[in-house]
């Protein structure tokens, strides 16, 4: 049986990982995406409501997110989304230090952009106390469409009009206008555009 101490731990735990199920949280939200012309189907995960509250997150205008998305920044990270973006269920954005997407950009489901890594290089201490290494901003050109599960990695950016194919991880720059897919993704070709 847990210890007062314990419990009033665990239910601050709780209500900090549950905030944003909260009336008053889903109001500002919905308020912030109203008068930004973008929209935020709930549930959405992470520190979405202080980064509005502070500028450190650009959603723009006709930008979807679908329920399950989940933006999570380190106190001084940015995150820009472009106008006309689709981020489909379950997609998540990891900012320790910049990720910039540009418009009309296409996440299918479960996508993962991060512009950091987990350190691990510590044998004292637990990987889960370790924080980040920042691997550098992540730049999105306008017009890509990302397969589901895809990855993009810190310090990579991906050109206007690329398609990238299911369970790709992106760990290079690539450049406009090619389909990419595999782990690490390889450039399979040019997209001959009409």
């Amino acid at each position: 049986m847990p210890t007062p101490l314990e419990w009033r731990l665990w239910n601050r735990k709780r209500r900090w990982y549950e905030r944003n199920r909260r009336f008053s949280r889903r109001y500002r939200i919905a308020r912030h995406a109203a008068s930004g012309g973008f929209f935020i189907r709930p549930p959405v995960e992470g520190e979405v409501l202080e980064a509005l509250d502070d500028g450190r997150l650009s959603i723009g205008r006709g930008t979807l997110l679908e329920p399950g998305c989940w933006l999570t920044l380190a106190p001084e990270a940015k995150i820009t989304i472009g106008q006309g973006c689709f981020l489909n269920r379950n997609s998540m954005l990891a900012a320790y230090e910049e990720i910039t997407i540009g418009d009309h950009v296409m996440f299918a489901n479960q996508c993962f952009v991060g512009d950091a890594d987990h350190r691990y290089d510590d044998p004292d201490q637990p990987i889960t106390w370790q924080g980040f290494v920042g691997k550098g901003p992540v730049r999105i050109g306008g017009n890509c469409w990302f397969g589901a599960n895809s990855v993009i990695t810190g310090g990579v950016t991906v050109g206007e009009r690329c398609v990238i194919g299911a369970n790709s991880v992106v760990t290079r720059d690539l450049p406009s206008g090619v389909i990419a897919a595999g782990a690490p993704a390889k450039v399979i070709r040019e997209i001959d555009f009409r």
